[in-house]
């Protein structure tokens, strides 16, 4: 059976400060028991996580993946903004012109996200994690659609989305790069294949539809480190 995605992986120099501002930002639960290691668990039960890991490296360029938070109206955008500016969160200029009605932040690491209109249709019923945005062509999404077995609910204009057939959780979304990758991602998707199947075949079966295995040093661990048909690494955990 195919993976399922189980957490987005955030690299973070301080993940105890981060993960206090991602879980107000979200409404999330805070797991803080590993200074180290630390897990946000959505309020509604669905998944994925955020497990914020300790890194050195400083973040160096524009995000390719980041999050879209939704809005329940105007004031709520505006409300939003202000108590995420209060918590350390900072006005990026990526780009937007004065037409667009989102609003473009940076969390206290300098990790881009997005604060959607409440006019927006898309995401119109989405949890507050709305979407996971990401770089990459077409084909990355239908990689991503095939890896999870999750549907393409949008796949037109060089966009591709999917979400989770039971229409819970965050899309998943890619779009035209905004940026040159070169450097490791910040933010990476953590996948598992079910209790009863087998990490190796789904490595195998990921390696067919496009992937590949790389080495980032990671040494001894139980999970392997993947990159998708665009070079985003991700992880394939043990079977859970």
């Amino acid at each position: 059976m195919p993976c399922h995605l189980v957490a987005v992986g955030f690299d973070a120099n301080d993940p105890a400060r981060l993960a206090r501002f991602w879980a107000e930002a979200l409404g999330w639960t805070l797991d803080d028991t590993d200074a180290d290691e630390i897990t946000l668990r959505p309020s509604d039960g669905t998944p994925p996580e955020i497990v914020f890991q300790r890194v050195p490296e400083q973040k160096a360029d524009q995000n390719p993946i980041h999050f879209d938070l939704t809005t329940a109206s105007l004031d709520d955008q505006r409300d939003s903004e202000a108590r995420l500016l209060a918590l350390g969160a900072q006005p990026v200029d990526i780009g937007q012109t004065a037409a667009d009605l989102h609003i473009v932040l940076a969390d206290p690491e300098g990790n881009e996200f997005c604060l959607i209109e409440p006019q927006n249709r898309f995401l119109a019923g989405a949890p507050r994690l709305g979407s996971i945005t990401c770089n990459g062509p077409p084909r990355v999404g239908y990689f991503w659609s095939a890896a999870l077995d999750w549907p393409l609910v949008w796949d037109q204009d060089d966009e591709t989305a999917i979400r989770a057939p039971d229409g819970t959780g965050p899309f998943v979304t890619w779009g035209p790069p905004v940026s040159h990758k070169t450097h490791k991602n910040r933010l990476h998707l953590d996948i598992a294949p079910p209790a009863d199947g087998h990490q190796q075949a789904e490595v195998e079966r990921l390696i067919a539809l496009g992937a590949r295995r790389i080495d980032i040093g990671q040494g001894d661990v139980t999970w392997v480190v993947m990159a998708d048909p665009d070079g985003n690494e991700f992880c394939v955990l043990t079977p859970r």
